[in-house]
């Protein structure tokens, strides 16, 4: 019997190596365009209102702006279900249109700081601690 469960499980295995290994991209799945970037934020657990407040002052408008030039066209704020998870409690996402939206761009800089015009919040730092970053590429998968 455990050889038969041995075979059974081999089998098994073999054939899910051989269906993910005939996965064909635009086919059974699109990569979309563009890339999200998502940074892991922890912070105090008593403080996570105050921070919510403050990034819709501070991030928001910056998210805004970087949409008006063109560079992202969506961003997002998440905040987990248990605030006190040691790995961070809030996320924030940027979806940039492309790689090539983050390459310098003289023109597009110089004049998104002369329209910025505010300074991002101080006193974070003292409930605030970066986590990670990481960069996520979507895709879709057909019907």
């Amino acid at each position: 019997m455990h050889l038969l469960n041995t075979i059974a499980l081999g089998a098994g295995v073999a054939a899910f190596a051989l269906s993910t290994a005939a996965a064909d991209p635009y086919k059974d799945y699109t990569p979309d365009k563009g890339v999200w970037q998502v940074t892991t934020v922890k912070i105090d657990p008593n403080h996570i209102d105050d921070y919510l407040v403050g990034i819709k002052k501070s991030w928001v408008p910056g998210e805004e702006m970087a949409k008006k030039h063109g560079m992202i066209d969506n961003y997002f704020v998440m905040v987990n279900a248990n605030p006190s998870d040691p790995n961070g409690n809030v996320l924030l996402g940027e979806h940039y249109v492309s790689f090539a939206a983050m390459d310098p761009d003289r023109t597009r800089d110089m004049q998104m700081q002369a329209e910025e015009g505010r300074k991002m919040t101080d006193g974070f730092d003292k409930y605030r601690n970066f986590m990670g970053e990481t960069m996520w590429s979507s895709v879709s998968f057909g019907k």
